[in-house]
């Protein structure tokens, strides 16, 4: 059995999740303006110039000192509310046919993203792929956050999920794929047998180069529930596959 493990943020869809339902979160009280602001600055940079460990741990401990008391049935409840008109729209057409054509050979499906648990899953569920590792906060006996992280979906953590997981599922690691735009994922993308950069982050690229790893460019959001209006099917998905394909063969050589 093969799998196709997909980042979030910049890989599926065009802009980070956190970032697109800020304001949302703000309209229920439960972010200050200044902090959507900072929010929004932040995600400009990133887009700009990618994040390393350094960048995404600052993240994480602004996201859990912004998030402590919040009550998580009531983030799961607006997520649910708003992911369709919020974060669907966001989408790649040609993340959706990579996405289309991995189901349709047979492969698991899954989102591996640095955003939590409470907005991975349900988006998961809303692309029918088969499951999401995302990172994990505490939640206290009286269903709030703590501040505080149970696990924490990032670096080198995605790497060691991604192995726990094939080995848990008998998935075969190398002749498995994965995505990703940034260069925190390398090491998840070393892991597998077929590694792509999707709008990859300048540090990303040069790996990539190095690496000898194929490149997308993902550039048109649509809707998940319009993918069967795309006019060009499978084109990339085609062309992917094909890649790995020799790629493949060349290392078969070589050993």
């Amino acid at each position: 059995m093969r799998a196709a493990f997909f980042d979030l943020d910049k890989t599926v869809i065009a802009k980070s999740s956190l970032v697109a339902l800020g304001p949302e979160f703000h309209a229920r009280g439960l972010l200050r303006r200044r902090t959507l602001v900072w929010a929004v600055f932040s995600h400009l940079l990133f887009l700009r110039f990618g994040a390393d460990d350094d960048k995404l741990n600052k993240i994480r401990e602004s996201v859990l000192k912004v998030t402590k008391g919040w009550d998580h049935d009531e983030v799961r409840a607006l997520v649910a509310e708003t992911i369709n008109e919020v974060i669907e729209p966001l989408i790649y057409d040609e993340a959706l046919e990579l996405i289309d054509h991995h189901l349709s050979q047979g492969d698991e499906v899954w989102l591996v993203s640095m955003a939590p648990g409470e907005i991975v899953e349900p988006f998961a569920e809303l692309l029918g792929i088969t499951g999401a590792i995302s990172s994990q906060a505490e939640i206290d006996e009286h269903g709030k956050f703590t501040g505080d992280m149970v696990f924490f979906a990032q670096g080198e953590n995605k790497a060691i999920a991604v192995r726990e997981l094939c080995e848990r599922r008998g998935i075969n690691i190398e002749e498995s794929f994965a995505y990703s735009d940034s260069e925190t994922d390398v090491p998840m993308l070393r892991t597998v047998g077929h590694a792509f950069a999707v709008n990859p982050d300048r540090q990303l690229a040069k790996v990539a180069h190095e690496e000898s790893w194929p490149i997308l460019s993902f550039s048109h959001p649509v809707r998940a529930h319009d993918r069967s209006r795309s006019h060009t099917p499978f084109v990339v998905s085609g062309i992917v596959i094909g890649v790995a394909a020799v790629l493949g063969r060349a290392r078969l050589r070589r050993t």
